[in-house]
């Protein structure tokens, strides 16, 4: 088992795995799964400003992933960093979470960020909440009925790291 810097030929693995997020689950509010190429050009964008994407790879299988960009796109943002983090519904509940969020805490600092914010959809997503909160975030607030998912209103839970 190993994290490294996601690179451009991950991109189907990428996609592969959010998808069963975005199709089945409330974590993503997305509802239509990017493609492959979608997912690259993601992974494009987010390396372009040297911030952080991390893949975990088990025997050569890329099973996770978690990438941190900046929180919302105004120059008084530039030090917030947003982060993100999946696994293969297969390798979940197995550390991966836990080993790529932390890389990913580390290297956005190193990238400038002195703020991580995880927006976390579906306030009762415990998974995700007691992870982030493993890895020394903190709740610290609750958007509510912000989303709809399958036919239900669905909040957001509000988590924050500080890197200094």
């Amino acid at each position: 088992m190993s994290i490294r810097p996601a690179r451009m030929e991950d991109a189907a693995a990428l996609a592969a795995i959010y998808a069963p997020a975005v199709l089945h689950g409330t974590a993503s509010f997305e509802v239509e799964a990017p493609s492959a190429a979608d997912m690259a050009t993601r992974l494009m964008q987010v390396k372009s400003h040297g911030w952080p994407w991390l893949v975990h790879v088990t025997m050569g299988q890329v099973d996770g992933y978690a990438y941190a960009s900046q929180f919302r796109d105004r120059a008084a943002y530039r030090h917030c960093g947003e982060c993100s983090v999946y696994v293969a519904p297969e390798a979940q509940r197995t550390g991966i979470g836990q080993a790529l969020l932390m890389a990913v805490v580390s290297v956005a600092r190193t990238a400038g960020f002195r703020q991580l914010v995880a927006v976390i959809g579906d306030s009762g997503n415990g998974n995700s909440i007691g992870l982030h909160t493993a890895c020394g975030f903190e709740r610290v607030g609750l958007l509510k009925d912000v989303g709809e998912k399958f036919g239900r209103p669905l909040d957001i839970v509000m988590m924050q790291r500080s890197l200094v």
